[in-house]
């Protein structure tokens, strides 16, 4: 009984021992390469930033606005990167969410001009059905490209659907939740711009 118990023990330090180890390499590889993932990170973004925004001159990471509470709720996502030229404000991207995609969230990063104008529209991350749902990706499909120029006036806001529901945007048959939620989540980035521009562009152009 007591060899069985002490084979016990030996077993419970042996595994706590190897448990110790892994962790302990685990953490020291995330130490090592934690600068090398955040370079990578940030490279990714501003490379979205500038497939979605007008020629721009400003570091867009450094002037990242961090939005209120209340206006992150209402996009679904917690920053807005002012574009500047010469110090102007020319335009704004701003990350967005669609929370009801087919597969759950979408994340978006939608470009929009001082006027009102859609520059571009980029997914940055999905769950969508591979081979069907993930044709909102501009980077298997061009259908986010239908988005370019469009505003709140163009089309009209009761036109901001897909033409299966009655509105102006194509839609791939047989696949319509995702690109019905991305369509909302894009007319919503204009509304929250509109809305708060003049005041992030203030912000800016003050410092």
């Amino acid at each position: 009984m007591r060899r069985a118990a002490a084979n016990g023990v030996r077993g419970a330090l042996t595994l706590l021992a190897f448990a110790l180890v892994f962790t302990a390499l685990m953490s020291l590889t995330w130490w090592m390469t934690r600068d090398i993932v955040a370079r990578n990170e940030q490279a990714s973004r501003v490379a979205l930033l500038a497939q979605v925004l007008p020629a721009f001159d400003n570091d867009q990471l450094a002037d990242a606005i961090e939005l209120p509470p209340a206006q992150a709720a209402a996009l679904g996502g917690g920053r807005a990167y002012p574009a500047r030229q010469r110090g102007r404000v020319v335009a704004f991207a701003v990350e967005t969410s669609a929370p009801d995609g087919y597969s759950g969230e979408i994340k978006l990063l939608v470009g929009v001009a001082r006027d009102g104008r859609v520059q571009g529209v980029r997914v940055i991350a999905h769950k969508e059905t591979p081979g069907l749902g993930d044709y909102i990706d501009a980077a298997k499909s061009a259908w986010s490209a239908q988005f370019a120029g469009k505003s709140l006036d163009n089309p009209p806001p009761g036109a901001w659907a897909v033409k299966k529901d009655g509105g102006a945007f194509d839609y791939m048959a047989g696949a319509t939740v995702s690109p019905r939620a991305v369509v909302k989540a894009v007319k919503r980035a204009l509304e929250q711009v509109r809305a708060h521009q003049a005041q992030w562009a203030a912000d800016k152009e003050q410092q």
